[in-house]
């Protein structure tokens, strides 16, 4: 009875994951420019509305590059950075404990085969390897937040690995945005620059990086 319970919250959980992801693409077309004068015509409070957003922007389904793009044209790169690096890691944060609430049953159970070894990692060098994860853009923002939900890893570990993780990225992505709103083919090549070695360097490095936290 109880499997049959898990099996029914999971297809629900699919059956509302893909519900939304085709409202998104169906009739969500916000670009960077509009939600960017959509947001500032709130005044003041652009900012804290930025935020709420960026937080419920994993439940969402709504891609994390288009926000950040458009937190840089709002905000500039720096004032950019931090909401976006707040709104991220509290909508980290969300899917998290969501993941957690969800897959209860998952986080109680002992893993087996390949995910063993990553729970394993997870659990007992939590921070790293989640700082890693964010660092390397390899592996999708959300799923990462999910699948740390339903390990055991702590959350403290998770939370300070996602937060540290997250700013070289989205620095690069609210300085690509912030280029735009200048007009400058330099500002937009220098961006571009920093955008791109934001993304490479990390995926150069990642053996190096996985080979000295491995564990045996």
């Amino acid at each position: 009875m109880k499997k049959q319970s898990a099996i029914v919250k999971m297809l629900a959980l699919f059956a509302g994951v893909g519900m939304l992801y085709w409202i998104n693409h169906a009739y969500i077309h916000a670009t960077p420019q509009g939600i960017r004068d959509w947001i500032l015509s709130f005044g003041w409070i652009a900012p804290l509305l930025f935020i709420f957003l960026y937080t419920l922007r994993p439940l969402l389904l709504f891609p994390a590059s288009v926000l950040s793009i458009a937190g840089g044209l709002a905000f500039g790169v720096w004032w950019g950075t931090v909401f976006t690096v707040i709104g991220a890691t509290t909508g980290a944060a969300l899917s998290f404990f969501v993941a957690r609430f969800l897959g209860n049953n998952a986080v109680r159970k002992k893993w087996t085969g390949s995910w063993s070894r990553l729970e394993r990692k997870l659990r007992e060098r939590g921070f790293i390897y989640v700082l890693l994860l964010r660092l390397i853009p390899l592996f999708p923002f959300d799923l990462i937040s999910y699948v740390a939900g339903v390990s055991k890893i702590r959350f403290r570990s998770f939370i300070y690995g996602t937060f540290i993780g997250i700013i070289p990225g989205t620095f690069a992505y609210n300085f690509l945005g912030s280029s735009f709103t200048k007009g400058s083919v330099r500002d937009i090549l220098i961006a571009s620059g920093v955008f791109l070695a934001a993304l490479t360097i990390p995926i150069l490095f990642r053996k190096r990086f996985i080979d000295s936290t491995e564990i045996k």
